[in-house]
């Protein structure tokens, strides 16, 4: 990271993190350095510090700043250089709000609700376990699933990726993503993520396999010490349940390490923070259909998120 705006670079992703971590327990998924990495190209995104933060910006289609990143809760707003003049901020977290708006006179502030870009947090051992009726219809087809296919799972690594993007080749000829702007996009960032497995910290995932065949996987990322986001989640047509497989087995694993933690002998990886109490599995933007399918999970909290203009004081 430099003092003037640049790309965003594997080459500072421990620096980022080490000021991502400052930020406390703010889940906004956005912020997660494979989520950056990942959209990088797609948005333009660039970054520059100045301090103790990293300010975030998108050059694509058009240049908006994102959220600063770094030890918000002592940097000196009230005089801070980089809100002398009017400025918009998308995707600003509750938390970084609240801590402008306890800094800042009201009348600087200006702010507009941004629901689609709001986060869905669960929690990992409802997922795993699918407790009660109001999982009933998740926990049926996962049933089915496992009735109907003799598969097995196992955690991701380096060792996968091949075999992972493989799939997703076979299921973006399956979703003809040639022909959708936005699917085009996501592969994009599956590719730059994936690829860069080794260079990402806290990443893990999971693939189910079917005949040494991976049909499913999910890959996810530590964005603080009590949540994990969930990136990606891909699974091949013609599985009854696979979606509900996949997303039951990663929890499972989740929950297990949990266990691990409690009872006093937490795996030693890149990966591990500490015990994860949510799974963050990312926003709806505005889709009607993938608003229902996000609710139809039960989440029990989200990360809310702002539209936020400063003006000159």
């Amino acid at each position: 990271m430099t003092p003037e705006y640049s790309p965003i670079s594997l080459k500072y992703a421990g620096e980022y993190q080490a000021l991502l971590n400052k930020c406390g327990s703010s889940r906004a998924s956005d912020y997660s350095f494979g989520n950056i990495w990942g959209w990088a190209e797609h948005y333009g995104l660039e970054w520059r510090t100045c301090g103790k933060l990293c300010w975030l910006r998108q050059t694509k289609p058009h240049t908006v700043n994102w959220a600063p990143v770094g030890d918000w809760q002592t940097h000196p707003w009230g005089s801070c250089s980089d809100l002398a003049s009017e400025l918009s901020y998308i995707r600003v977290p509750e938390k970084l709000l609240n801590i402008w708006q306890s800094m800042l006179p009201p009348e600087r502030i200006r702010v507009a609700e941004s629901r689609g870009h709001w986060d869905y947090l669960y929690s990992p051992e409802e997922l795993a376990t699918l407790p009660g009726n109001r999982f009933h219809s998740k926990k049926n087809l996962l049933n089915q699933f496992r009735k109907n296919y003799n598969f097995s799972y196992a955690e991701l690594s380096a060792n996968c990726v091949e075999a992972v993007l493989k799939m997703q080749d076979e299921w973006g000829k399956w979703r003809e993503i040639e022909d959708s702007p936005s699917l085009r996009a996501e592969n994009l960032a599956v590719y730059r993520v994936l690829e860069a497995w080794d260079a990402i910290p806290r990443l893990s995932g999971g693939a189910i396999r079917l005949d040494g065949q991976v049909v499913a996987y999910t890959v996810g990322e530590a964005i603080c010490e009590d949540t994990i986001v969930v990136h990606f989640e891909k699974g091949m047509p013609g599985f009854k349940g696979i979606y509900q497989a996949i997303n039951n087995c990663y929890a499972q694993s989740i929950n297990n390490r949990n266990a691990q933690i409690v009872g006093d002998h937490a795996p030693q990886s890149e990966s591990a923070t500490g015990k994860i109490k949510y799974l963050n599995r990312e926003q709806d933007l505005d889709d009607e259909g993938l608003r229902k399918a996000k609710e139809s999970y039960n989440p029990v909290e989200y990360v809310k998120k702002y539209e936020v203009t400063i003006l000159p004081a």
